[in-house]
C-alpha cells in the first residue's frame, strides 16, 4: 500500500498584486493552478504596496478564508507598524508573521509584539544564506558534534520560532530535519544570542520600516 503524506501548502500574493479585488482573483487563481480545494496559508509576502492596498488585500483573504478556500491568513517581512494598522482597522491579526530570523538579526520588539497576541513567527533565512563561518556558531556545532546548520536551526525552535531552512540536497534535507536528540545549552543560547546586531545583521532585502 503506498504510504500518503499530508501536504501543507502555502503561498503569497506580491505588492503588485495587491488591492482588493486582485487579491481575490489571486486566490482563485491559485487554487486552479495547484488544482487543489483550499490553501493551507496564504501570506501578504510584503507592506510596500502602501496602507489603503495593505488594508484591502488583508480583507480580501480574510474574506477568502471564511469561505473556505484558505485556512489561514499570514504576512511576511510586517514591521510592528504594520500590524497595528491591522489591528487599528478592527480586523483580525494574522495567524502567522514570516520575517528574517538569525541570531545575527533577532528582529526582538517585532517578536515579542507578535508572541503578546499570539502570532506565530516563521523564521526565513534561518541559515543566514550559508554565512555560517562565525567562531560562535562553529564552536557550539563542535561542542555537540553537529554541523553549524543544525545549531542554527536548533537555535531558531528553542526560540520558538518556525524555522525555514531551504536547500535542493536530499542529503542537507534530512540533516536540517535532525535536531531533536540534542538540545542547546542556557550557555549556548545566550552566546548565540549575543551574536544579534539588530537592522545590520539582515542579510537581504527587509522592508519591516517602510511606511
Amino acid at each position: 500500500m503506498r504510504k500518503l503524506t499530508y501536504l501543507k501548502l502555502a503561498t503569497k500574493c506580491i505588492n503588485k498584486t495587491h488591492g482588493y479585488e486582485s487579491t481575490l482573483r489571486g486566490v482563485d487563481a491559485s487554487l486552479e493552478k495547484f488544482g487543489f480545494d483550499y490553501i493551507d496559508l496564504f501570506l501578504i509576502h510584503d507592506p510596500m504596496s502602501g496602507s489603503e492596498r495593505r488594508i484591502a488585500t488583508y480583507r480580501a483573504l480574510l474574506e477568502a478564508r471564511d469561505k473556505g478556500k484558505i485556512r489561514s491568513v499570514g504576512v511576511s517581512n510586517y514591521g510592528i507598524r504594520h500590524l497595528e494598522e491591522i489591528e487599528k482597522s478592527g480586523m483580525e491579526l494574522p495567524a502567522v508573521n514570516q520575517i528574517e530570523l538569525h541570531p545575527f538579526c533577532q528582529q526582538k520588539p517585532i517578536v515579542a509584539w507578535c508572541r503578546a497576541r499570539g502570532i506565530v513567527i516563521q523564521a526565513y533565512c534561518p541559515l543566514i544564506r550559508g554565512r555560517m563561518d562565525n567562531p560562535v556558531i562553529i564552536g557550539v556545532a563542535k561542542k555537540h558534534n553537529r554541523d553549524p546548520a543544525q545549531i542554527l536551526i536548533r537555535w531558531s525552535l528553542q526560540r520558538g520560532f518556525s524555522p525555514l531552512p531551504k536547500s535542493e540536497h536530499k542529503e542537507r534535507i534530512i540533516s536540517n530535519i535532525q535536531l531533536y536528540d540534542f538540545e542547546l545549552d542556557e550557555h549556548d543560547m545566550r552566546a548565540l544570542d549575543a551574536l544579534d546586531r539588530g537592522d545590520e545583521g539582515a542579510i537581504q532585502w527587509n522592508p519591516i520600516h517602510v511606511p
